[in-house]
């Protein structure tokens, strides 16, 4: 989507955090122009894009020159300024304090721990051209069950969404986050059946805006499975 004065947001599909913004901005149909920043093609390191952004990140937000890096603060801005709908993230102070609390705890907990399967498994081995390191996998995947482990019981508990009975942010960037892995042909959630249920609802709310933010990592799964 496109338009003369729409705010344009520059996104990598493989990021994690990108996607959500994409699915946020398409699923509530907020006209926007997409600036594609390859990263494994080094687009995030030119001058101009360093200008935007001097940590060189995406995702990265521009709206008739205001630039905001950080994916929570974008999509907060969004919910904000664009009207979309408040159960995104909600007015009411203790159930937008709940989204913020896993916002916080994603950032420690949830990213970190699903990217670094994803890193081990499929980045590492295709930038450096060596095998998959098993024993760093098998810690990596440990880790990562104590964190599901935390996620249903902190925050999904016998809720349908990480913060109640609605669809959130927190369940944006956790969705889109615990994706990451199928790269590499892993469902992380295969063995958890609430967090399954949970990724399906999340998935049957955002219908089609989901797997078009998911095509890219498709791709990559499928590019995987291709060479095993």
């Amino acid at each position: 989507m496109a338009g003369r004065n729409c705010v344009a947001v520059y996104l990598d599909l493989l990021s994690q955090p990108c996607r959500a913004v994409h699915i946020l901005l398409n699923y509530n149909k907020v006209p926007f122009t997409l600036r594609t920043v390859a990263l494994r093609k080094g687009e995030n390191k030119t001058t101009e894009f360093t200008r935007l952004n001097p940590m060189q990140k995406v995702p990265v937000l521009e709206d008739n020159g205001f630039v905001l890096t950080e994916s929570a603060a974008i999509l907060r801005y969004l919910v904000t300024k664009y009207n979309i709908p408040e159960h995104w993230y909600p007015s009411q102070p203790e159930r937008r304090a709940k989204v913020d609390e896993y916002i916080a705890w994603h950032q420690t907990y949830t990213r970190p721990h699903t990217a670094s399967v994803f890193i081990t498994e499929v980045l590492r081995p295709r930038l450096s051209g060596s095998p998959v390191d098993a024993v760093r996998l098998e810690r990596a995947l440990a880790v990562l069950t104590e964190t599901l482990g935390l996620l249903e019981s902190m925050f999904l508990k016998r809720q349908p969404f990480l913060c109640g009975d609605d669809i959130t942010l927190a369940d944006l960037l956790a969705v889109c986050e615990l994706m990451q892995p199928l790269g590499g042909d892993r469902d992380v959630l295969s063995d958890r059946p609430k967090l399954l249920q949970w990724r399906s609802r999340v998935q049957s709310a955002l219908g089609e805006s989901f797997d078009h933010a998911h095509s890219v990592l498709y791709k990559v799964r499928d590019n995987f499975k291709s060479k095993l």
